[in-house]
């Protein structure tokens, strides 16, 4: 999807079209892709995910709005989930993931690889660098970046429905890392704040996006201001003074030099003339 504000969103085109399995031809509740996370590298788009019981992919593209390039297999293995690429200053390629308790008996523990500069496959089978089973329990999709010197993992833990986001940061990249929780529900009706994306504009405005899981209504997206304090995020707004942001749900839009703004399928003719359906109607 493609934005010019973080607000109105457009829906472009598809990473892929379909698996290259043939059990997926038929609905296949629980599996599929799982997680993904979306890096800009050396001028191309590459996005990373996970099938549960195959392993990682990856597809790149220079230009999103002209189609991806096929799947790479990344990593053939079961129970890792929730990948995020990271290329540090030096070079040098990382990748960050999760595990599926319901596929490989592993939980709450974050695992960090080394990657092939161009990211096409992994060099080991990394060394957990995160152990949340005690006050972080579930702890998954990570996100890794650094800044102002440190490295910082968005993760988050404790349940889709009941959880909160942690941050982790440390000097260096295999850890130890310190903890911090910096978005919960608090008071608010923004259950879960769970999974989630930093974003920093040309502007220095900071924000984050996460979903909110209502049940059938679906995963409902959020988009956070972020402030930064004695170097941890400040997610939301600190309703009642714990240190800790809780969501809001109206704030200023981000300030960006958009001249236009795409309103959400403004590319799409409703009116069934065509052969063919817009691709929104995929939902």
């Amino acid at each position: 999807m493609h934005s010019t504000d973080l607000v109105n969103w457009s829906l472009i085109s598809h990473v892929f079209d379909e698996l290259p399995f043939g059990e997926y031809e038929a609905p296949a509740h629980g599996k599929g892709a799982w997680a993904p996370s979306i890096r800009y590298h050396n001028g191309e788009f590459l996005v990373y995910f996970a099938t549960p019981d195959e392993g990682i992919f990856m597809s790149k593209t220079s230009d999103p709005f002209k189609g991806w390039e096929p799947l790479i297999h990344v990593k053939k293995t079961k129970g890792w989930i929730d990948p995020c690429p990271f290329w540090d200053d030096d070079g040098n390629a990382y990748l960050i993931h999760a595990y599926a308790n319901s596929r490989i008996g592993i939980k709450s523990k974050l695992n960090l690889c080394r990657m092939k500069k161009d990211g096409t496959a992994l060099e080991d089978d990394g060394e957990i660098v995160f152990d949340g089973t005690l006050n972080h329990p579930t702890i998954e999709g990570p996100k890794l970046y650094k800044k102002d010197g440190y490295y910082y993992i968005f993760a988050p833990a404790g349940g889709v429905k009941t959880g909160w986001q942690t941050v982790l940061r440390s000097k260096q990249i295999y850890g130890p890392y310190e903890d911090k929780v910096v978005l919960h529900q608090g008071n608010t009706a923004i259950n879960g704040p769970h999974q989630g994306g930093w974003i920093e504009l040309d502007s220095e405005e900071s924000w984050f996006i996460h979903f909110q899981d209502r049940g059938a209504f679906g995963r409902v997206v959020h988009l956070q201001p972020v402030r930064w304090i004695d170097g941890w995020p400040l997610m939301g707004e600190d309703i009642d003074g714990d240190g800790i942001g809780e969501p809001v749900l109206q704030w200023e839009k981000p300030k960006t030099n958009a001249k236009e703004v795409k309103q959400p399928f403004d590319h799409a003719n409703d009116d069934f003339s065509s052969d063919r359906l817009a691709l929104h109607w995929q939902w």
